[in-house]
């Protein structure tokens, strides 16, 4: 089976090329879509098939799903613009007529109020559209995510937001990576959506507690209302459009979007998700 795996020079393309080969596939069965190439020449290197794939360049999206058996579409970074980078893929994998189409998504994308979830929600219907044989993935907040706050509470002993008691069921990239890698290497989860998340959906106190013992000094975490933290960002210096996207997502988790976990990860991998502290060891 060939499998091609798009955004393979991203952070979590690399370690879902890096997961496949671990498990037993072949270098030569995996293609490598990245939009530079020439970043991927290590993926070469290792006898990976490298491809031209550029979400906003259809024929090179073509090009690239022609003759594979199973495509995985990580999900676009452009915000606002992703349905139509999606569709290309989409469209493209119809038309070869692949066996298995597996895709990125947010937790809950179809029902969900996170500003993030509708550009997920429309994909995943034009998936449906197209009649594709479809695993969905619906992946929760990376670890990866707060290496921010592990700079800025190391600067400053401060975690600062506006997420209220709300609840993170983050997990590694590595987790989530190794998920997309059973799936297309393994029969039977065609037709499934999974809500995948970490074993242990944290609070923002357990976040401030996990920086503290990393870097060493006492962290306090500081609940903020929405407008306090839309005036601290703006004295940051950042844009209208920056703060209300952050805000935005800020309110999501206090309203609960993320804080669902039923052990379904670790389940499809084998094992326990990474821990938090453990994660966030990792990014420092």
């Amino acid at each position: 089976m060939t499998i091609l795996v798009t955004a393979a020079t991203g952070n979590l393309g690399r370690l879902v090329v890096d997961s496949l080969i671990a498990r037993g596939a072949d270098p030569a069965s995996i293609v490598a879509g990245a939009r530079d190439t020439a970043k991927a020449t290590d993926l070469a290197g290792r006898g990976v098939r490298v491809a031209e794939l550029d979400y906003d360049r259809p024929e090179t999206v073509a090009a690239a799903v022609d003759g594979v058996d199973a495509v995985l579409l990580i999900s676009g970074s452009e915000v606002g613009r992703r349905v139509d980078q999606h569709k290309a893929v989409i469209d493209a994998a119809k038309d070869a007529g692949v066996s298995k189409f597996v895709y990125t998504s947010a937790p809950k994308a179809t029902t969900s109020a996170l500003v993030l979830a509708p550009e997920h929600k429309a994909t995943e219907e034009l998936i449906a559209a197209a009649g594709l044989p479809a695993v969905i993935l619906r992946n929760n907040w990376y670890t990866e995510n707060y290496a921010g706050n592990v700079a800025q509470a190391s600067a400053t002993g401060v975690l600062a937001a506006s997420v209220g008691d709300g609840r993170v069921a983050s997990a590694s990239r590595a987790d989530f990576a190794d998920a997309a890698a059973v799936v297309l290497l393994e029969d039977g989860h065609t037709g499934e959506v999974y809500e995948l998340g970490g074993d242990v959906a944290w609070t923002f106190s357990d976040l401030a507690a996990a920086l503290a013992e990393l870097t060493g000094r006492p962290v306090e975490y500081t609940a903020l209302s929405t407008e306090e933290h839309a005036a601290a960002l703006e004295e940051a210096g950042l844009d209208s459009g920056t703060i209300g996207f952050v805000t935005a997502l800020d309110a999501g988790i206090r309203d609960g979007a993320l804080a669902d976990t039923d052990g379904t990860l670790a389940r499809l991998i084998g094992r326990p998700t990474t821990p938090l502290l453990e994660g966030l060891r990792a990014i420092a």
